[in-house]
């Protein structure tokens, strides 16, 4: 018995004893019967087993849906594989079933049981489940010892068969001194004999015959009998051993020791040929020097111990991780620059930057023939295809493709793995993915990075550290595996909506590629070329039966999207394919319907979005700015009243902390230089200056609007106009200088969208505006600024 098991034996004699059973129905009933081969189990101890006959299995099913009791008896002839009724011994016992495990891989079952009580079987006959799967089933009663009617000479006798248990023991090193106390300790004569009986391996035979024995006196005298006669067979035994250890030398010897491993799992019932072939397959698979010396280790334990143990299942299941990891399994990566090109192209439209960069891989991959993996970090908002993006580059380079996603993870075991030492330990999702993926170079895409967080189970974010360094993860240790994996050849692609959340560590580890938002042209050809084809396809609609015409696309995108991505326009799309849908399920000769812009709001209903607040006119202390979203870039309008108070500041709209200070700084810039611009500095303590942002419910933040709230002041401080077709956008320190901003892209599809034909953005920025689409830069003229002087100029109609 291992420790665990002998700690467990102990604890349930010296703690529970009979009383176990007291509260058991013992009355006569009709349960499932399994048959044991080359065991007896004894009433009152604990037994863990493994059930592979199906006919078996099916009585613990049956067994576990029904009250979980279940007769267990030994089978006359062990040889037997498939037995009859005849071949079942009647008495034995009724037991609880307290655990069933499924072993993958060899079709197994594991049983843990509880032995209750002592029991006879009247009739054992063959039954059906509900499945109609065959078992056994045996209607039993208690079987009680007859008592001793003389206590003195039971008690005698009881000490004379304790002295030869005591003695057979100080003999049978597998007899622990614990276990040896725990046992002699109980007083009851039929409890001790179980107990002890159930510690030793004898002959099925004789131990069943002593479990049949009604008489306690004649048990007592028949046990004494038995170990007096098992002390003097292992004393020859012993003495037979010490002559022939002297005279065989180390090939005999080792020879001798194989010879007694083979009748050891004879008797047990194990095959030695399964850890043989399990050695073999290890070798085969030509693994890493390390990670074979584990696994032959792991090996040379699981023949040394009993497949009842549970460490056996724990040992069985590691090593089958070990065999089904691709440590040196790899995809050979297409060498077709114009393949990948292709690929790319046809399943997404735009993201230039990822393509480019996937096929700057590919070139230095065919001239060196071998380098790292990148590790990438898609950003963008949501919709805009960095998660869809990935599996193309899986088929681009033609790999295999893993996907992982982090939202809301905590658990560092996550991506770590739990140690075998727990209960259900198993390996990290990293090792996980590997798996399923067959290859050690697949695309891993770690999904919604920036969504980590940590609690008391640990960082998962400080545990990526060392998968996502180049440097450390070409020994990457799993708790689980605990040898070295090798992910230097794995491409891991991560993606986040907001590089503000991840840790700076985790972020220094990988290339961030900015994803921005689509055009309004680029989601007009996304739709035609993907989404309307895609929604053809799942509702069931040829392409025959439906035109939708480009007015109609746009707007879809303009009146019922408001987004950087394309996911709501997905399902606008969707939903007017679905009316057609129905106009072609109830009548098939239905012509082709075109869907024209005047033909959406019948199907999606009302406008749901309206176009952005922007200036009519040229308006007094009013102006045009240009803000960032989640969803894309938008316009906004800054209006600044001036009225009689005491010079306080008013800021309303839901403003920001941010914000709330360019306004501030605004406010300073102009009164430093009143005299510049020709205003009165006593205006500045005499009235109250209201600066609010239309929407109010909308949350603002950020410092880019600062150059609109100084143009605005500025325009209502000395009454001229602000132009209608100016935008801008841009950070305004207290001396008057233009800081750079980022969404640039985002905030010129906005402009363009309103029709503003002209734009003022910082001169740092100017590098940004190669990235707006041409189309765009066409039609707005884009003016750099230094100075807020030089926005005062081009803006205000002075």
């Amino acid at each position: 018995m291992l420790e665990k098991d002998v700690n467990k034996f102990i604890e349930h004699i010296l703690e529970e004893g009979v009383k176990r059973t007291e509260n058991v129905d013992k009355s006569e009933k009709t349960i499932p019967v399994i048959a044991l081969r080359g065991k007896v189990l004894f009433p009152n101890t604990f037994l863990n087993f493994d059930v592979g006959r199906e006919i078996s299995v099916t009585a613990v099913d049956v067994a576990v849906k029904s009250g979980s009791e279940i007769f267990i008896c030994a089978q006359k002839n062990a040889a037997v594989e498939i037995p009859k009724v005849t071949d079942f011994f009647t008495v034995g016992v009724v037991a609880k079933i307290k655990q069933v495990i499924r072993i993958q891989g060899n079709g197994h079952t594991k049983v843990s049981v509880e032995a209750l009580y002592r029991a006879g079987a009247r009739e054992i006959s063959e039954a059906k489940n509900k499945n109609g799967k065959k078992y056994f089933s045996a209607t039993v009663y208690e079987k009680i010892y007859t008592p001793v009617s003389d206590q003195n000479e039971a008690e005698a006798y009881l000490r004379v068969a304790k002295t030869a248990f005591t003695d057979y023991a100080s003999v049978n090193k597998n007899i622990s001194r614990e276990m040896l106390e725990a046992v002699s300790k109980l007083t009851d004569p039929n409890e001790f004999i179980d107990n002890a009986l159930s510690v030793v391996p004898l002959k099925d035979g004789i131990v069943q015959a002593l479990l049949e024995t009604d008489d306690t006196l004649k048990r007592i005298t028949d046990f004494k009998m038995l170990f007096e006669r098992e002390l003097e067979i292992v004393k020859i035994e012993k003495k037979i051993s010490e002559k022939v250890k002297g005279n065989i030398d180390k090939s005999q010897k080792e020879f001798y020791l194989r010879e007694q491993l083979k009748a050891i799992h004879s008797e047990l019932g194990d095959d030695p040929e399964e850890i043989d072939q399990l050695k073999e397959q290890i070798l085969e698979k030509n693994l890493p020097k390390e990670v074979e010396e584990k696994a032959l280790k792991e090996i040379s334990r699981l023949s040394k111990i009993n497949p009842s143990s549970p460490d056996y299942s724990i040992i069985l299941n590691y090593l089958d991780w070990i065999k089904e990891l691709p440590f040196n399994q790899v995809t050979e990566d297409t060498e077709d620059l114009k393949f990948a090109k292709e690929v790319l192209d046809k399943d997404h439209f735009g993201l230039e930057k990822v393509k480019q960069r996937i096929v700057e891989y590919l070139a230095v991959l065919q001239l060196t023939k071998e380098i790292k993996g990148p590790i990438l970090c898609f950003v963008g908002p949501p919709g805009v295809g960095k998660t869809s993006v990935a599996t193309s580059i899986a088929r681009a380079l033609n790999r295999k493709f893993v996907r992982m996603s982090l939202g809301g993870g905590k658990d560092e075991a996550e991506i770590r793995g739990h140690r075998k030492t727990y209960v259900g330990a198993m390996p990290g999702r990293i090792v996980f993915g590997l798996k399923n993926a067959g290859s050690s170079n697949p695309v891993f895409l770690l999904d919604e990075i920036d969504k980590l967080s940590s609690d008391i189970h640990g960082d998962p974010a400080s545990a990526l550290l060392e998968v996502l360094d180049p440097e450390q993860n070409t020994t990457f240790r799993d708790r689980y595996l605990e040898v070295p994996m090798d992910l230097s050849k794995v491409m891991f692609i991560t993606t986040a909506n907001s590089i503000d959340t991840i840790p700076h560590p985790l972020l220094d580890r990988m290339e961030v590629i900015e994803l921005t938002g689509y055009t309004n042209e680029e989601k007009l050809q996304i739709a035609k070329r993907y989404l309307i084809p895609k929604q053809l396809k799942l509702n069931g609609v040829k392409e025959s039966k439906i035109d939708f015409t480009d007015e109609a696309i746009s707007e879809v995108i303009s009146g019922y999207t408001m987004e950087a991505g394309v996911r709501n326009l997905d399902r606008e799309i969707a939903g007017v394919i679905r009316k057609i849908a129905i106009k072609v399920a109830e009548n098939s000769r239905l012509r082709k319907q075109k869907i024209t812009a005047k033909d959406v709001e019948n199907y999606l209903g009302i406008r749901k979005h309206q176009k952005d607040m922007s200036l009519e006119k040229d308006e007094i202390g009013a102006c045009t700015g240009l803000a960032w979203t989640s969803v894309g870039g938008t316009t906004l309008t800054i209006e600044v009243g001036l009225m009689k108070g005491k010079g306080e500041i008013v800021l309303t709209g839901k403003l920001g902390d941010v914000m709330k200070e360019s306004a501030r700084a605004a406010i300073s810039y102009i009164r430093s230089n009143a005299n510049k611009f020709s205003i009165d500095e006593n205006l500045f303590e005499n009235t109250d200056i209201h600066i609010h942002v239309p929407e109010g419910a909308t949350p603002k933040d950020g410092p880019s609007a600062g150059i609109t709230m100084a143009t605005a002041i500025l325009s209502a401080l000395i009454k001229k106009p602000v132009k209608k077709s100016v935008a801008m956008t841009g950070e305004i320190t207290l001396r008057g200088k233009v800081l750079a901003i980022g969404g640039l892209k985002e905030k010129a599809l906005a402009a363009f969208r309103q029709g503003i034909k002209e734009v003022i953005v910082p001169i740092d920025n100017k590098k940004d505006l190669t990235e707006i689409p041409e189309e765009i830069r066409k039609e707005i003229n884009f003016i750099t600024a230094t100075s807020v002087e030089e926005v005062f100029e081009r803006a205000i109609k002075f």
